[in-house]
């Protein structure tokens, strides 16, 4: 991190990453702060799409990326914007969970390193059970 503190496009990255081009070098095309959140929540809402034809809805699956692309996914799951991103903590080895609909998707927990038991069984049972546009019946306020 100190390093990365030292690097020119550090303080737009963290203050308005929507503005953030990173340059081409000889490993990687050059790509937006903005562009990486499009490929990345694309991706993630596709493959939730192949999963849920394939295992039914509710079905659960597990992605593992970098801080900084998981936080740019949940922060379209808030239905907030990137200049947001930095407010969310994605601690490493943590869990969040979304859940996505054709109408929206539903962040259901964030940054959860473990401190409590999660009920992953009756997150599959509420999603199949609520329907494919719907939030939980009381919008998550406790388990059946």
């Amino acid at each position: 991190m100190k390093d990365l503190a030292q690097e020119p496009l550090w303080k737009d990255v963290q203050k308005s990453p929507s503005t953030v081009h990173f340059p081409d070098s000889d490993t990687f095309e050059s790509e937006s702060m903005t562009q990486m959140q499009e490929r990345a929540v694309a991706a993630i809402r596709s493959f939730d799409a192949a999963i849920e034809a394939e295992h039914g809805p509710g079905a659960i699956w597990l992605a593992v990326s970098h801080g900084d692309v998981i936080k740019s996914i949940l922060a379209d799951a808030a239905g907030t914007t990137l200049d947001n991103f930095q407010r969310i903590v994605a601690d490493p080895a943590s869990l969040s969970i979304i859940r996505y609909t054709s109408a929206q998707p539903f962040l259901l927990r964030t940054n959860d390193t473990g401190s409590e038991p999660i009920d992953l069984a009756g997150q599959a049972k509420a999603a199949a059970e609520a329907g494919a546009e719907e939030s939980m019946v009381g919008g998550g306020a406790g388990h059946p």
